[in-house]
């Protein structure tokens, strides 16, 4: 590694990388060759000789620039995708010790920053949030034509080359002591180190590692994320290298992750490992592995042992790590990679669980929600539905269009009250009962009607957990059936609104009218009446449906369907398709406000098409009575 001077001092090094997948290798071998002395400084101070010597740069500040430059050139190439350059500055002074100040710069200044995914294997990577927990200091300087995200990495030391306990930087793995320029380092393609670094670092930075392992693994909701991201942290620090098997339901243990602090051996060291899996007999406290071929330095062979993944009695896995050299288990070497082992397995034990929740509740959401929408015949018909809530497929709003029969098919949009899973329950119980009722052969005013009495009492029979009585579930709804002639053009609409923002009318000449009146809430009072509204939707004309998302989206104090503003929304959009206008009225919501929508989102479209695009002209007979 390259000395440093026993004055005040800084070495600059830059390098230029092409945005491609050997981006990340080649820069962690510039780093690298920075550290060994390989390349001359672009700056010294004057008179002064770049190598005097009398000490070295920290290991832990080596290993963890290479790790950091890394997952920053790999968000580069992904999401930057021009020339990259890497820059190196090296400090000293006698005082404050050694720093490492690396920038990573892309010329693509309007891409905001994003975690980055690994480009040579699509796996998700960790570039900021392993920035923010190793760094003493980051951050991005936009330019007009770049972008520089930069760390920097402290290390502050009574003597040159040589790192107290008191030194270690805050919330990293802490460096290691380096007795001067005749200590056994050796670079970096020939990863083994002195006989007691595993010991000699656990003893001096393993607390503040398992620190800051608890807290990069407990952000993690994805198994394979957990396993990639330990990797990473085990080598080099504990390892040369290190393999993790994870049990699969069905399938046994799987490798899910192998890393190697030469990357060039990972790929056939991989290959190796998944003809050689654990078999059973991995006991805590490490058991011995053969060493793999791919394991080290052609002339060197290496320690291997193999630690189980273990929590709440349930065996997650397996975590292999390996070392060229004879890795010394003292008691404390091995009570840490227990430790280690055991914050992996409960990170895995809680991914997979939340996981499984996921799961389940994705499964739950969408029944709330008809897999397929039935085709009118005639009617062209579109929806748009935006789910409040991240991660949400179904919220608070619900939607359907089925078939009654004889020529009749039934269309509803419902806002149910809240957004928590007994509200999801409202949602199914009302389009499935609306269904029911339909295909039994109830008219718009009695499905209502009948819908407005089961949940009148379903809430006034719903408990709490803890055996109170709920809060009343209310939601409204607006439902309509539309009655198609064959060879007529259009249809005959019946439709009635409980407490929902009323349907639209497009006319042909541009008029907008209100289909209907809107009536009392479902839930609230079981002897509230609805009354429906019958009208053509004549061709060339639409109906659009809206949830209270749309119309009371805000800017200050507007809403958006103040003074009309809906109608004009629709008026606006006239002439497009069914499809076309959904998303017209989508965007319109979305444009109104400054802000992010703060309620699902729903528009159902609902458009006869024009005489000149019907097959048939045949003018609708008069209205029945």
């Amino acid at each position: 590694m390259i000395p440093l001077p026993a004055h005040s001092a800084e070495f600059v090094c830059s390098k230029e990388l092409p945005a491609n997948q050997l981006a990340s290798a080649r820069a962690r071998r510039f780093l690298r060759e920075v550290f060994t002395g390989r390349l001359p400084s672009t700056a010294t101070p004057p008179g002064q000789d770049p190598v005097p010597a009398p000490g070295t740069v920290p290991q832990g500040l080596v290993d963890n620039a290479v790790l950091l430059v890394s997952e920053l050139v790999t968000n580069a190439v992904v999401y930057a995708g021009t020339d990259i350059d890497v820059v190196c500055r090296l400090e000293w002074h006698p005082d404050a010790g050694v720093a490492v100040v690396v920038e990573v710069v892309d010329r693509h200044p309007s891409r905001g920053l994003r975690s980055a995914a690994d480009a040579r294997h699509g796996e998700p990577g960790y570039g900021l949030q392993l920035v923010s927990a190793l760094s003493q200091a980051w951050g991005v300087t936009y330019r007009r034509s770049e972008k520089r995200v930069w760390f920097r990495l402290e290390s502050s030391s009574a003597e040159p080359g040589s790192v107290g306990a008191d030194a270690t930087p805050a919330r990293t793995g802490g460096p290691v002591t380096v007795q001067g320029a005749h200590a056994d380092a050796r670079p970096p393609d020939h990863p083994a180190r002195s006989l007691g670094y595993a010991a000699e670092w656990v003893d001096r930075g393993g607390p503040s590692f398992l620190a800051e392992t608890s807290e990069l693994l407990a952000g993690q909701l994805d198994q394979g994320m957990v396993a990639a991201l330990a990797a990473q942290l085990l080598v080099p620090r504990l390892a040369d290298w290190c393999g993790i098997w994870l049990r699969t339901q069905g399938r046994g243990l799987q490798l899910s992750r192998v890393w190697h602090v030469d990357e060039r051996r990972i790929v056939p060291l991989r290959q190796e490992l998944e003809r050689m899996p654990p078999s059973a007999g991995i006991r805590a406290g490490g058991t011995p592995w053969p060493w793999p071929e791919s394991g080290g330095s052609d002339s060197a062979g290496g320690s291997a042992f193999a630690f189980p993944l273990t929590v709440r009695d349930t065996d997650v896995g397996v975590l292999l790590l390996g070392r060229t050299g004879q890795l010394q288990m003292t008691d404390a070497v091995v009570r840490m990679v227990d430790d280690v082992a055991r914050r992996v397995a409960q990170a895995v034990y809680t991914a997979r669980q939340y996981t499984r929740q996921a799961t389940i509740s994705v499964a739950l959401q969408r029944r709330q929600l008809p897999a397929t929408l039935a085709r009118i015949a005639g009617i062209d018909s579109a929806i748009v539905y935006e789910p409040h809530g991240e991660g949400q497929t179904v919220g608070g709003d619900f939607y359907d269009i089925f078939s009654k029969g004889e020529g009749r098919w039934c269309f509803l949009l419902g806002d149910v009250q809240g957004k928590d899973p007994e509200a999801m329950s409202v949602t199914g119980l009302a389009r499935h009962l609306v269904r029911l009722l339909a295909r039994e052969g109830h008219g718009v005013e009695s499905v209502l009607d009948r819908l407005n009495t089961a949940m009148a009492e379903e809430s006034a029979e719903a408990l709490t957990a803890d055996g109170e009585q709920a809060a009343t579930r209310f939601l409204s709804l607006l439902y309509g059936e539309l009655a198609v002639d064959p060879g007529v053009a259009g249809a005959r609409c019946r439709v009635a609104s409980a407490g929902h923002p009323p349907p639209l009318h497009l006319f042909t000449d541009g008029r907008v009218e209100p289909a209907c009146e809107p009536r009392m809430l479902l839930g609230i009072d079981e002897g509230a009446e609805f009354r429906a509204s019958t009208f053509d939707l004549a061709p060339g004309e639409t109906l659009l449906c809206v949830t209270d998302g749309v119309t009371e989206r805000r800017r200050g104090n507007w809403q958006l369907d103040d003074d009309d503003g809906l109608a004009d929304v629709l008026r606006q959009g006239m002439g497009l398709g069914a499809k076309a206008l959904a998303e017209h009225v989508r965007r319109a919501a979305h444009d109104f406000g400054t802000g992010p929508v703060e309620d699902d989102l729903s528009v159902l479209v609902l458009q006869a098409p024009a005489a000149d695009a019907c097959t048939s002209h045949v003018p609708r007979p008069p209205p029945r009575a």
